[in-house]
């Protein structure tokens, strides 16, 4: 979750909203855009617009993230994020590579460091390999050592096509494409409200009004609430999650070669504290995963009483946090002391010592919960009136944006009868 400089093209300033369109995508952060991007391609006679809340692109998860490239091996077998992810991060690799976007399949080592750990790191084998992920490797203790010499371990899974992006850049480009394609993308525009009116929908925006035949929404933190408005259920809704990172000083570096994770919980849809080599060489280490008291938390000090009032009467937060306390307590311990961070990382890279890190940055997972305390695991999707939302698409969101921008293009177009 991190990158604290998005960064803004000068030629991507907002233009105007336009009174009506035949298609809206709300949201501008990486999801929104490849789907502009590929509607746009598809159907170049429509009118389609692009509302962003904020003043640039990308503001949010997908300008706070660690850059990671995910190869598919945690999820489960036959489902979305599994097809979607796998295919996703082939197609990213390509795309990078034909627009110059720097990245790097540095490869990632997930590492058993407790016995109880080994048959879960098996079963992460089993899945990777159902999933298709290409080149997955069993390491037992003496073998670690060839892929990360300073990582220790009882045994090790190797994923050499996990890599590193930027997903700012990877964003921005998806924007030039969606512009040149046709497509109008507006920032400084929150929708606030959805208005069915006929054969259109009525947009109402921080800068007027917008008549669109249909909608999509890519919302992110905000996905639940311009899904409710649109009249779905409230379930699930969007609890934020806050994760902090802090980063390995100059000439400690040397410690990770790529990526070096946990065997993750299997009842939380979090990896755990990890070792992360970006792609412009910085190593963080984390993150932290707590309940935070805004959608836009990044800083300790934002507090929205709204947010805070939504998730607190949220029926799941509780169930949740009575199921799930030890690790709520764990989560708690790490943000109040970042030390323990280093702590943890240090079970699998022994010479990590507290005075080797410094704070990076934190970014807010925009993570569903469903009204049981079930944190949804999986992509998921809705239909309202004249409009798609896509309701939870965390990690590994980002590394399957275009694979997740084909299948919402081909669900709009059976669902909305576009023309091509």
């Amino acid at each position: 979750m991190v990158h604290p400089d998005f960064g803004q093209d000068p030629r991507e300033t907002s233009t105007e909203p336009p009174a009506r369109c035949d298609l809206a995508i709300v949201g501008g952060g990486i999801l929104g855009l490849a789907l502009a991007r590929e509607l746009s391609a598809r159907h170049g006679r429509l009118s389609l617009c692009l509302f962003e809340r904020e003043g640039q692109l990308g503001a949010h998860q997908t300008g706070h993230n660690s850059g990671v490239i995910h190869a598919g091996l945690y999820y489960a077998p036959g489902s979305l994020k599994a097809r979607l992810c796998v295919q996703g991060a082939s197609e990213l690799y390509e795309y990078c590579a034909e627009h110059d976007i720097p990245h790097r399949a540095c490869g990632k080592l997930v590492l058993a460091t407790r016995e109880a750990e080994v048959p879960r790191l098996r079963e992460l084998l089993r899945r990777g390999t159902a999933n298709g992920v290409p080149g997955l490797r069993w390491l037992e203790r003496d073998q670690i050592d060839t892929v990360e010499p300073h990582a220790r371990g009882l045994a090790g899974l190797h994923s050499p096509r996990t890599g590193v992006v930027d997903f700012g850049a990877v964003a921005r480009s998806y924007a030039r494409d969606a512009r040149s394609a046709g497509a109008r993308i507006v920032t400084s525009c929150a929708v606030h409200e959805v208005r069915p009116r006929g054969r259109r929908l009525q947009l109402r925006h921080a800068r007027g009004i917008t008549e669109a035949g249909h909608a999509i929404f890519c919302a992110g933190a905000w996905s639940d609430r311009l899904a409710v408005a649109c009249g779905a259920g409230a379930d699930p809704r969007i609890v934020p999650f806050r994760g902090a990172y802090l980063r390995l000083r100059a000439g400690r570096g040397g410690l990770v070669r790529g990526l070096i994770y946990p065997v993750p919980d299997p009842a939380l849809p979090f990896l755990g504290v990890h070792l992360t080599r970006r792609v412009d060489g910085e190593l963080l280490i984390g993150p932290t995963a707590l309940i935070a008291p805004a959608r836009d938390g990044y800083a300790l000090r934002r507090v929205s009483a709204r947010d805070t009032r939504d998730t607190v009467a949220w029926p799941g937060t509780w169930r949740l946090l009575g199921r799930h306390w030890r690790a709520g307590a764990a989560e708690l311990h790490g943000a109040l002391r970042p030390q323990a961070l280093v702590s943890a990382a240090a079970r699998y890279v022994p010479e990590l010592e507290r005075g080797d890190v410094e704070p990076a940055f934190a970014g807010v997972r925009a993570q569903a919960l469903a009204r049981d305390g079930r944190l949804l695991d999986d992509f998921a999707f809705s239909r309202t009136e004249r409009a798609l939302h896509v309701r939870n698409a965390p990690s590994p969101g980002a590394t399957s944006s275009l694979a997740i921008a084909r299948h919402v293009a081909d669900e709009a177009e059976r669902a909305f009868d576009l023309e091509p």
